[in-house]
């Protein structure tokens, strides 16, 4: 069974950085896309990065300007998430999503973690 599990979120000042993990088990995250989205509250879901063999890395929000980076830690098994100079917008719900076929994590990816709350105060 592919299973995906984020962890680190929480609470930090504007400014500040954060690093979420987001574990898979079940599958090898080599052989799959693996894509970190958000949602905040009343807007739609929003791709961040994508990490896959096949590509590297693809930025799926082109708001970011370079505040995020996607790596991947093979021995792990994990995807990481490293999110600096917070700014209170980026206060959402963090999700990963793996897919095996759509390696540039493009539409809807097939499998996703349960999600980890970020929320940035000002």
């Amino acid at each position: 069974e592919v299973r995906l599990v984020e962890s680190g979120g929480g609470l930090v000042q504007s400014g500040g950085s954060l690093r979420l993990s987001c574990t898979g088990s079940g599958f090898n995250i080599d052989d799959y896309a693996i894509g970190w989205f958000r949602q905040a509250p009343g807007k739609e879901r929003e791709g961040i990065l994508c990490i896959s063999r096949r590509i590297g890395t693809r930025n799926l929000a082109g708001s970011l300007k370079g505040r995020f980076t996607i790596t991947s830690d093979s021995a792990k098994n994990t995807v990481y998430l490293q999110m600096n100079s917070l700014k209170p917008e980026d206060t959402a719900a963090y999700y990963c999503a793996a897919d095996i076929e759509r390696s540039d994590c493009s539409g809807t990816l097939t499998y996703w973690g349960q999600g980890t709350q970020v929320t940035v105060s000002s």
